[in-house]
């Protein structure tokens, strides 16, 4: 079984119209997944960054969003106060894996609270710890990374009570191991991962033509709509709402909202399968009466935002800093003759993911904290920027909104599933994808 599920998922990562996995399916390959995480992720990373008790604490309906990618799929939550426990052998290199729980947590966590000699769920962690007697206590807290932030104020206070006081002076954040845990791709995610990317733009491309649009009629929240229900009726999930906006030249219309020829659209739109998230911004232009390309102004300026990907990706390089990525390519882009903005952030198990922000729309001189972490092989971002271009007739600069999921590795920056590197067209005309 297991050897056909592996067949099947790659398989389905090179299928342009991919068929769903069964909810069944889908739980298999997850555990699958992270299983093999625990296995060969988890104890370098441990070593790494020097921690050698990663101790994460979650009350039910109120994850550590850490947490919430360790519980295997049939766990949709954590069971009344679930305490996992992470101590690695600096001798041996191997991680010992403990729930303080009533129950193993999946197949790789196993239930080590005896509630006859401990009945209070503290007092059996305190235990634990002083057995391993760790050097350091590795707690989920963080200033700049809410994801590395998800031990509540009730847990925390009651678990430093709980310690004495020499275990107390030992605890850390754990904050560089969650962030590694969280960002790193591992080579079975990333068969997987072309499949959702390429779903997504499978989606974008039938939004974005006549067979949901009809200038003059539809609206773009009509767009936004359809896309949140072909998300749904598809067996995705999407971890934000679509947006849908609308550029143009010339004078407004009555109802600014109604798609016309002429019409410059862009969406912004994420599924979620598998755990893992796409983040994509595409655009298409709605030709006029006897056009059979878009204008050629249009047509620059959307090369104009391809370049600026180039430059932000020949950027990327392993231990730089988010904010150096993003003030060298900014300052080559305006060298270029770019009005470039640039925003780029990682994406993995959330969308919004954890690890270097290159950039926020509102922060181009640098991002504090979460701009200051560096860059690290085997990670995925979604490349997301703009350029801004003057073009005659239009009453603001025409923005390029570009957004495409990539990987990172020892050889450079790959896009997972392409790019867009022309506008689509309605009708619709398929566009290059290199």
């Amino acid at each position: 079984m297991k050897k056909f599920l592996i067949a099947l998922s790659l398989l389905l990562a090179a299928g342009a119209q991919a068929q769903v996995l069964s909810v069944r399916d889908q739980a298999t390959v997850v555990n699958e997944l992270l299983v093999d995480r625990f296995d060969h992720l988890l104890p370098g990373m441990m070593a790494q960054t020097g921690i050698d008790m990663w101790v994460v604490v979650s009350r039910e309906y109120n994850e550590d969003p850490v947490l919430k990618t360790m519980l295997p799929a049939e766990w949709l939550n954590a069971r009344r106060r679930t305490i996992l426990v992470f101590y690695r052998d600096a001798k041996t290199g191997k991680v010992e894996r403990l729930a303080v729980a009533r129950y193993n947590v999946g197949q790789s966590i196993t239930a080590a609270w005896d509630m006859k000699k401990f009945p209070h769920q503290w007092e059996a962690l305190v235990d634990i710890i002083k057995q391993r007697n760790p050097d350091k206590i590795a707690l989920n807290t963080s200033t700049h990374f809410n994801h590395a932030d998800g031990i509540d104020h009730t847990d925390y206070s009651e678990l430093l009570a709980a310690l004495p006081a020499d275990l107390k002076r030992r605890v850390v954040s754990a904050e560089p191991l969650a962030i590694r845990w969280l960002e790193t791709r591992t080579e079975r995610e990333m068969q997987i991962y072309p499949q959702l990317v390429n779903a997504t733009h499978r989606i974008i491309e039938e939004g974005f033509s006549e067979r949901v649009i009809t200038p003059g009629i539809t609206t773009a929240d009509d767009v936004v709509w359809w896309f949140r229900q072909k998300i749904r009726d598809l067996g995705y999930d999407t971890w934000f709402h679509p947006s849908v906006e609308i550029q143009r030249a010339g004078k407004g219309l009555a109802n600014a909202d109604i798609i016309v020829p002429g019409d410059l659209l862009h969406v912004d739109i994420g599924i979620t399968y598998l755990r893992l998230n796409t983040d994509i911004q595409e655009h298409a232009y709605v030709l006029k009466p006897g056009e059979t390309a878009a204008p050629a102004a249009l047509v620059n300026a959307f090369a104009s935002a391809n370049r600026l990907q180039d430059i932000l990706t020949a950027n990327f390089q392993q231990g730089r800093s988010g904010n150096q990525v993003l003030a060298a390519s900014l300052k080559q882009a305006r060298a270029e003759g770019i009005e470039p903005t640039i925003y780029t952030h990682p994406i993995g198990y959330h969308g919004h993911a954890a690890g270097p922000a290159i950039g926020m729309w509102d922060m181009q001189g640098g991002v504090p904290g979460s701009g200051d972490d560096v860059l690290r092989y085997h990670t995925a971002y979604s490349i997301e920027l703009n350029a801004a271009t003057a073009i005659p007739g239009w009453k603001e600069p025409v923005r390029i909104m570009l957004e495409e999921d990539a990987y990172f590795d020892e050889s450079g920056v790959r896009y997972i599933n392409g790019r867009q590197k022309t506008l689509l067209l309605l009708p619709r005309r398929a566009p290059s994808v290199e």
